[in-house]
């Protein structure tokens, strides 16, 4: 009888099959050790056929530096991110340096027509020019606000002009004769009245005939006032993705006082968009009139090469290629006929054969116009 030690192991006949197939194993390793190593040879400098650790996940200090939503870039101005991406399309819009001209000059002239509107101490300065989707613009807006819009006539679009809750007391505390010295009284939660609508769409009218002013210079243009509104949403004079300019002017008088904002689409200053581009008035963008006019004297001076044709012929090219010594070629000219005269491809002038001495001359009748381009 036999013990169950003492039988045969049913694995002993497979084992010379482990062992030849042990080299498969192997080159199996080794391909995947040049994988792992092609990959990234582990996660931070780890060995090729360690398992990788799983990605690590981001904190929110991370997560706001990379939406853009970071503090320290906020106070600087400045944006990061995704937002930097969303915003980028503004800041691919060119400078228009005549731009910052001509609201230097709206400037000087508001502060003398308010001066005379208000009979009062007005001091108007600019605060910032900058560039902003007008969607976006309309959501920033602080209510209750009186957005005028208004015409460029020549121009053919439109443009905004947003007066601000302060600035609207302010007018009416002043033009009614309010004591000096006591801030405007304001009372929120209601429609502005008859009265105020009235007395701030005269200080409209008196900045855009400052407006027309200032671009005259450089354009002749007429701003008419077109509506007085004060939802947002009825003042809509463009597409919310489109860019526009608003430039932010700040009013004080005295101890009263309030912001104005104007905003003018790209769109709207297409029509001048090169005049605006210059770098001062006048600019040529590169013109030099002493070159032209040297140039001009020059080509006067050029010396031309005319042909006098007498007469012209189509041939076959086999004909042309029989031609020889003593052949002939009858012209259809008479003595009396117009010979052409041309520089180069262009016909000129037209007139008649002669001679003068022992040379042969052309005596020019008329001279060939050039017909239109279409």
């Amino acid at each position: 009888m036999t013990s169950p030690a003492d039988e045969p192991k049913p694995a002993a006949p497979a084992a010379p099959a482990a062992e030849g197939a042990a080299p498969a194993g192997d080159e199996q390793d080794d391909l995947a050790a040049e994988w792992e190593a092609m990959v990234g040879e582990g996660e931070e400098g780890a060995p090729a056929g360690a398992p990788r650790e799983s990605t690590r996940v981001l904190n929110q200090e991370e997560i706001d530096s990379l939406l853009g939503f970071d503090e320290e870039h906020e106070e600087g101005g400045e944006k990061s991110g995704i937002q930097a991406i969303l915003s980028s399309a503004l800041v691919s819009y060119e400078r228009l340096p005549m731009l910052e001209v001509v609201f230097d000059r709206l400037v000087r002239l508001m502060s003398t027509s308010l001066r005379n509107f208000t009979s009062d101490n007005v001091e108007v300065s600019l605060d910032n020019i900058a560039s902003i989707r007008f969607g976006d613009y309309l959501n920033s807006i602080p209510l209750p606000a009186m957005l005028s819009v208004f015409k460029a006539e020549e121009w053919d679009n439109f443009g905004l002009i947003t007066v601000d809750s302060s600035l609207i007391y302010s007018i009416v505390d002043v033009l009614l004769g309010g004591r000096r010295g006591t801030a405007a009284m304001r009372i929120e939660g209601r429609p502005y009245t008859t009265i105020e609508r009235s007395l701030v769409e005269r200080m409209v009218h008196v900045m855009l005939s400052d407006l027309s002013s200032a671009f005259e210079p450089l354009s002749p243009v007429t701003f008419r006032f077109d509506r007085l509104e004060t939802n947002p949403r009825f003042a809509t004079i463009s597409r919310p993705s489109n860019a526009a300019i608003v430039t932010r002017l700040r009013i004080d008088m005295e101890d009263r006082g309030g912001r104005l904002e104007l905003l003018l689409p790209y769109a709207t200053l297409e029509p001048v968009r090169e005049l605006l581009l210059q770098m001062f008035m006048g600019e040529k963008f590169g013109r030099d009139s002493i070159w032209e006019t040297h140039l001009a004297e020059e080509l006067w001076m050029t010396e031309v090469d005319l042909e006098a044709v007498v007469d012209q012929q189509t041939m076959r090219l086999s004909d042309v290629f029989n031609l020889k010594v003593g052949s002939r070629i009858m012209f259809s000219a008479t003595p009396d006929s117009l010979v052409s005269l041309r520089c180069g491809d262009v016909a000129m002038y037209t007139g008649k054969m002669g001679r003068k001495g022992k040379k042969i001359a052309i005596k020019i009748e008329e001279k060939i116009e050039k017909a239109p381009r279409t």
